[in-house]
């Protein structure tokens, strides 16, 4: 018995550590404060151009003229428990101005101009698109739709916005003069900052398990399929005239099946690694081989909302001091760019040595001599000319 309480000791003593350490990490500070951010510029500029890209098309997508009609979708909403502020009315004009809405929306938030309310109306404003016509666009809404959900619990407006702005000029005019509360009150604003750090740190924690899991998920489904098995798969998607914006570059890759064989393995292989080597250097080139991957479906596939998605994602799992340093690497290689050459150094043509003029300001005409055609020949003896 003795025996086994020194032994259950140890670990008890670890497992408490690992507690405090996860609770110091959970309440400490807000992580991942830069990539937040880069997910808020990246989903609000992504979804004012998707906006913009189907302002065409908008009626026969979210409008009165579309095929999936109010009624349509107020019975697949008592199904589902969804709702969209876009069928309280047929009118034409309301529907402009919740377009319009939602153009404003996907803007402020991109800058972050009251990020906390914005972040709330983006969510509210992705979510009715997204259920008035959920059969009209493609998979990408889905995962956007997840993640401007999750950014309502993030604070993705603390760098690289307008509010960050705001309040490092509020700091600067204030002059760092201490402002006096009460006990109570410093006790409260104590409480509040810990219970948005923990629901941050808890936002960002979802997001990338939430990547993780989509990545493990596909990875695993492909590793079920034969076609992905015997490495067939990719020659069956180039030959589908639905993922075709290019036919021409579909049936040029298409000529090579060993290296689309290769290429199906290889997204495979790395979507199923992929949550094992968040912990490690090794995520820098899978998360660089994810990049190139969904740029192919972009460009390949004709899949660029989902594409884009993807990749806003996959910023989450970057450090802040990777962001951090992105300025002071911006401002170094525009200084180098414009840095002129030191005196006296070539630029790229060699300057011609100045030659003896003739007096009367016209240029010397000198015969050239040429060097012996024998290999042992002495030197010419005359003036010779640099050609």
């Amino acid at each position: 018995m003795g025996n086994e309480q020194v032994r259950e000791f140890p670990v008890h003593r670890l497992l408490l550590a690992r507690a405090d350490a996860f609770r110091d990490t959970l309440t400490g500070r807000p992580v991942s404060l830069y990539a937040t951010s880069v997910l808020r510029i990246g989903y609000g500029l992504l979804y004012l151009a998707f906006l913009l890209r189907e302002f065409p098309h908008r009626y026969e997508i979210w409008g009165p003229d579309s095929p999936w009609t109010p009624a349509l979708a107020a019975q697949l909403f008592d199904q589902t428990g969804w709702y969209s502020f876009l069928i309280l009315s047929d009118s034409r004009t309301y529907f402009e101005l919740c377009y319009v809405l939602a153009l404003v929306t996907s803007v402020l938030f991109m800058l972050g101009w009251r990020t906390r309310v914005m972040s709330v109306l983006f969510a509210a404003v992705v979510a009715s698109f997204h259920a008035r016509a959920i059969f009209m666009t493609d998979g990408g809404d889905n995962l956007l739709l997840l993640m401007a959900l999750y950014l309502v619990l993030t604070a993705c407006g603390r760098r690289w916005s307008l509010d960050a702005r705001r309040e490092r000029t509020r700091t600067a005019r204030s002059d760092g003069a201490p402002v006096r509360r009460s006990l109570v009150a410093r006790e409260l604003r104590a409480a509040r900052t810990t219970l948005a750090t923990v629901v941050h740190n808890c936002g960002v924690f979802v997001i990338a398990a939430q990547v993780c899991f989509l990545y493990g998920s596909a990875g695993l489904y492909k590793v079920q399929g034969s076609f992905w098995d015997d490495g067939t798969a990719l020659h069956y998607v180039l030959n589908l005239e639905l993922f075709q914006p290019w036919p021409a570059l579909s049936h040029a890759m298409d000529q090579y099946p060993l290296a689309m064989a290769v290429v199906g393995y290889l997204t495979v292989l790395t979507q199923v690694a992929f949550p094992f080597v968040l912990f490690g250097r090794l995520k820098y080139p899978v998360l660089t081989l994810l990049l190139g991957m969904h740029v192919a479906i972009a460009v390949v596939l004709g899949l660029p909302l989902f594409s884009g998605t993807m990749i806003i994602a996959d910023a989450v799992f970057l450090p802040d001091r990777f962001y951090a340093s992105l300025p002071r690497l911006l401002r170094r290689a525009k200084r180098r760019s414009v840095r002129e050459p030191a005196p006296g150094q070539e630029t790229g043509l060699r300057s011609v040595p100045p030659q003896g003029g003739h007096p009367d300001g016209q240029e010397e005409h000198r015969p050239v001599s040429r060097p012996a055609s024998g290999r042992g020949g002495p030197p010419p003896s005359g003036p010779t000319v640099t050609q």
